[in-house]
């Protein structure tokens, strides 16, 4: 017989996480366990008002569907029950690892990885003045891979001067999180362009980005917010050079893998992102990491603390998860 537990967990942010759409000082995570005879399963995922989503309401979505799971929903199944989104991304990544708890085979053999090699994540510079993200990137200029928030109402081609000055060396992504505008977006790019950023994320609102089939785009453009599963791929299709793939957008791991093969076949690179969440939250976007051009799983390092068990970090490297963990 399974049992699920749904809880709501509260973890402090190291400092403040600072985006185009406001602050955060603590990362709000929902909890979806299933436990059958002696295994466990675990999933965590990360509600987003700006998908319309609260922390109560994915709580209780899930314990909506609490029939079907102790009845032994499987993953397959839930991929009709539930639509993409937070909730039926902790219930379908407490599914996968329950199903490895049981049956012993790792989750990344699962999915079809012969090998699970630790990968080097980005590291996230939150939104702040020139000088104040000058000084967090000099600080963290030792990393190879730094993803730089932009997104304010002006003074964005400073922040992306200045944080190139405090990090020469490193591999920079400038994520404007839809703050960018038809009027500023070619002058951002070009600023972006000449400081030798590897790409920019989401410049514009999705249901803006049809402006950037009309313009230069100097440095490949990714997508975050303007695709979630299969169904948003197509009308990507000469807008995006990359696309940035989450869970709690997927809907979870069996959505992510599908959406994977879907975006590869139509010619788009791949990140592997994440919302700021614990180490449960990153562990299942783990299995997509060998495939990914860019990894983006450092919601733990932007934590004041962690889950334990959690994921071994060295700098920005990032160990795949110990069973007891996930997986």
């Amino acid at each position: 017989m399974r049992q699920l537990t749904v809880s709501i967990d509260r973890f402090p942010i190291a400092g403040k996480f600072t985006i185009a759409r406001g602050s955060r000082t603590e990362a709000v995570v929902v909890t979806a366990t299933i436990t059958e005879g002696e295994a466990v399963g675990h999933g965590e995922c990360v509600p987003y008002p700006r998908y319309g989503e609260t922390v109560e309401g994915v709580a209780a979505a899930i314990e909506a569907i609490r029939p079907q799971i102790e009845e032994g929903l499987t993953r397959e199944a839930l991929q009709t029950l539930m639509p993409a989104g937070a909730a039926r991304n902790a219930v379908d990544c407490a599914l996968w690892d329950l199903d490895a708890k049981r049956s012993g085979i790792r989750a990344h053999v699962t999915a079809g990885l012969t090998r699970w090699p630790p990968v080097t994540t980005a590291y996230t510079i939150s939104l702040d003045t020139p000088e104040g993200m000058a000084e967090a990137a000099a600080k963290a200029a030792e990393r190879p891979i730094l993803k730089v928030k932009f997104g304010a109402p002006d003074g964005d081609i400073e922040r992306i001067k200045a944080v190139r000055r405090a990090a020469p060396q490193a591999t920079l992504i400038a994520d404007a999180n839809e703050g960018w505008t038809e009027a500023n977006i070619e002058q951002h790019l070009a600023a972006c362009a000449e400081a030798g950023y590897a790409l920019v994320e989401q410049p514009l609102p999705a249901k803006e980005d049809g402006y950037l089939s009309r313009i230069a785009r100097p440095v490949p453009i990714l997508a975050d917010e303007s695709v979630h599963d299969r169904a948003s791929l197509d009308r990507l299709v000469g807008l995006y050079d990359l696309v940035n793939i989450k869970l709690d957008k997927t809907g979870g791991l069996t959505e992510a893998l599908a959406l994977a093969d879907a975006a590869e076949a139509k010619g788009f690179s791949i990140m592997i992102g994440c919302m700021v969440g614990t180490s449960l939250a990153m562990a299942p976007a783990m299995v997509l990491a060998p495939r990914s051009r860019f990894v983006d799983l450092d919601g733990p390092l932007l934590l004041a603390k962690d889950r334990e068990p959690g994921l071994r970090y060295e700098g920005s490297i990032v160990y795949p998860p110990e069973p007891a963990l996930w997986g």
